[in-house]
């Protein structure tokens, strides 16, 4: 008599998941399940880490600092570790200012979530890795592949779209998870560069990949963007310098044009119309 042995149905979870199709592991399941990925995806999977002595456009080998280091694991662990270390490199990094040697000011948020953001949405079937390279003046993190779906420059903060959904949605289950799954990162990002009063952070679409930069560099002082702003137009008012300089409160702005006053920089629009609630300022004679 021939025993029958039942079968065991190996990984349901992974299966219920969509993660396992005709018995082998999806791209989304070896990503996040594998402790290292880049064995069964190489050149496509990993993130590589870059330091330029320089400010120009591009680095070049003799400005390679040292070599490209190398970021693998799961992406769960890969986010983590490349933003640590990416942090530690621009920790250890000092620049010259007005004032003389000032320690970089590390937008922690910004760089995480654009990082986070790059590993989350890239093209996985681009044989490339996401590119970290650091200059004097700022962070470049490149992408693999175009931006997704119906996301462009000019409306990524405000429209959603997940090339890769599984891995969204399944890493945000991770004990911590690198992203809240709630499309704010990218607005996160931008908002924290604006408290820290550095230049906001650019998305650039290239011809087959992503380009986000982060600046170190900080904005010019409030009373420097205003006295910039009126060399172009005729009048200021409290919500463009606002805007324009990241300042927070109605008040601290007011603070900020009165003192400018002052120093006879500006004067209140004479203009009798202006007065009140909607006063505007124009620059001195």
């Amino acid at each position: 008599m021939i025993e029958v042995v039942p079968t065991i149905e190996p990984f349901p979870w992974l299966k219920k998941q969509l993660l396992i199709r005709n018995g082998l592991p999806t791209v989304a399941a070896t990503l996040l399940f594998s402790d290292l990925p880049q064995a069964a995806l190489p050149k496509q999977s990993g993130i590589k880490i870059y330091r330029y002595k320089t400010k120009a456009e591009e680095g070049t080998r003799e400005t390679l600092v040292f070599n490209p280091i190398s970021i693998e694991g799961c992406i769960y662990k890969q986010i983590y570790d490349a933003v640590e270390r990416t942090k530690e490199i621009i920790e250890n990094e000092k620049v010259l200012r007005e004032t003389g040697l000032e320690n970089l000011t590390y937008p922690n948020k910004a760089l995480h979530e654009i990082v986070t953001n790059a590993v989350l949405h890239r093209d996985y079937s681009i044989a490339s890795d996401i590119h970290i390279r650091i200059f004097d003046n700022r962070v470049e993190i490149l992408s693999p592949g175009s931006l997704p779906g119906h996301v462009t420059e000019a409306n990524i903060l405000n429209e959603q779209f997940a090339r890769n959904g599984n891995l969204v949605r399944l890493v945000n289950k991770f004990p911590n998870p690198p992203n809240k799954d709630v499309g704010e990162g990218l607005n996160t990002a931008f908002n924290e560069t604006t408290d820290l009063r550095l230049k906001k952070p650019t998305i650039k679409e290239l011809e087959n990949a992503v380009l986000a930069t982060i600046s170190h560099e900080p904005l010019a002082s409030p009373e420097k963007i205003v006295m910039e702003y009126l060399e172009s137009h005729d009048e200021i008012h409290n919500s463009k310098g606002r805007e324009l300089t990241g300042v927070k409160t109605s008040d601290n702005m007011k603070t900020i044009f009165y003192r400018m006053q002052e120093k006879g920089l500006i004067l209140m629009n004479p203009d009798p119309t202006k007065k009140g609630r909607n006063s505007t300022w124009i620059k001195k004679k």
